[in-house]
């Protein structure tokens, strides 16, 4: 469907994240029918007109790993200090007991916290469907915020009775598994340039499903032409697991399973060892990079510089907002920088490079060679970041936003609509969403 034309008019700076690294000063960009159609200087519309002279604009950035219905179940107390395993422990009977709704207001919220830290795509990892929930619930919720969506039917099949971390009343049969997934991938997955939903298959994580549906899983996606995901070496306690039950490291594992490859990303990644690194380079696995998460619960600093050096394709993600607390995607590309610093040195991640990884980065893990730069022929997704602020005074440089800069944007431009305008949501009611996910969460406490 045709949309209105917008002219974003002399942006002080352009940061287009494309091959040659370009950087515009004073420069117009013409977006029309979701693409940018051209950039410039003196350009003119009789369209929309949004001045951007006191403006940064980078493409939006891309999530590529999230859980966004634990925006319900933000620091809850039993789970605030725990290390992964016991966190999920914490949890698992609280996520029990959602349903639909929650699924939904969750991701709404989730989402719009998403774009107003400049996130203009974004994954999903929903992997426990309690109560009638479907992945369709958070689908919807991304078509009233107005992201880019790329949700991934995940699934747990081994609880506790047969050795695995979920409690039983979360795991589903295998063949039912499969049956929605093929659902899924045939009502909603659109394989386009400039889709707005692409749908991945993604069994949790090793210790919460069988050999069998990881592999079943991997030959799915590929008849169905969709990118397959899952957890991966997240910690100490992952490896430890993968080497008593599975007789190897995650990696190996992975890679015996057809986990390896271009339509492949695994979250975390923080424990892969030098063979592993150069597995995912050589086959072009992708990594989701989860810093915040990584350092709340304490599983380690992810050897991101390593990987990019052996050109493993590395994005940001977010992760669930139970573990992170926050769905800031700004707040987490200048965390992954620091922390290669603090493990490499304070030459080991540039600004310019972070800010890299969280959008064409990210881009090139979820397979989207029509996002994540700007360039005449790229969709219409973009983040204008005000610098004139207090967040950014002073700053000699103002490209070097995760140095000095604002974590929230001003405006955010999703395939050439208007998702937030002036720091505001502006595509649904955000704060009905507040207030009803508040409710939900207050009734869900209350049960405990």
């Amino acid at each position: 469907m045709a949309q209105s034309e917008i002219l974003i008019r002399n942006a002080r700076t352009a940061l287009c994240m494309d091959d040659a690294k370009t950087e515009l000063c004073g420069v117009d960009l013409r977006l029309r029918d979701g693409v940018i159609a051209e950039i410039g200087q003196g350009l003119t519309t009789q369209g929309t007109v949004v001045d951007a002279g006191t403006c940064v604009v980078t493409p939006g950035l891309v999530n590529t790993h999230h859980h966004l219905y634990q925006t319900l179940t933000r620091a809850v107390p039993g789970g605030q200090d725990a290390l992964l395993f016991g966190w999920l422990k914490t949890l698992y009977p609280i996520w029990a007991r959602f349903g639909p709704e929650e699924m939904f207001v969750s991701a709404q919220v989730g989402l719009a916290e998403l774009a107003l830290s400049g996130c203009t795509l974004t994954s999903d990892h929903l992997y426990l469907y309690p109560n009638g929930a479907r992945l369709d619930d958070t689908i919807a919720a991304a078509a009233d915020v107005g992201l880019r969506f790329h949700p991934t039917r995940g699934a747990m099949s081994i609880g506790e009775s047969a050795g695995g971390l979920p409690p039983d009343s979360l795991v589903e049969r295998e063949a039912a598994i499969l049956d929605d997934c093929i659902r899924v991938i045939d009502g909603f997955h659109d394989p386009r340039p400039g889709a707005m939903v692409r749908v991945g298959v993604a069994p949790c994580s090793p210790f919460s499903v069988s050999r069998e549906l990881m592999r079943d899983a991997a030959l799915l996606a590929r008849a169905k032409g969709v990118m397959l995901h899952t957890h991966l070496a997240e910690n100490d306690e992952d490896v430890a697991y993968s080497l008593a039950h599975f007789g190897c490291r995650p990696g190996q594992y992975a890679e015996d399973l057809g986990w390896t490859g271009e339509d492949v990303w695994h979250a975390h990644c923080v424990k892969l060892d030098a063979q592993e690194i150069a597995l995912f380079a050589r086959t072009r696995t992708g990594v989701a990079h989860c810093p915040c998460s990584n350092c709340r619960l304490g599983s380690g600093i992810a050897p991101v510089r390593a990987m990019r050096d052996a050109g493993v394709k590395v994005g940001l993600g977010v992760d669930g907002s139970a573990s992170n607390d926050t769905s800031n995607l700004a707040a987490e590309a200048r965390q992954a920088m620091l922390l290669q610093r603090v493990a490499r040195g304070a030459d080991a991640m540039s600004a310019r490079e972070a800010l890299w990884i969280a959008t064409r980065g990210g881009a090139e893990v979820l397979g989207r060679d029509d996002c994540g730069q700007i360039a005449v022929g790229k969709r219409a997704d973009l983040a204008l970041w005000d610098v004139s602020g207090v967040e950014s005074a002073g700053s000699w440089d103002p490209a070097a936003l995760l140095l000095a800069g604002p974590q929230k944007v001003r405006d955010l431009i999703v395939e050439g609509r208007a998702v937030v305008r002036d720091g505001q949501v502006v595509s649904f009611d955000l704060e009905a969403a507040i207030g009803r996910q508040t409710r939900l969460a207050r009734r869900l406490a209350e049960t405990l």
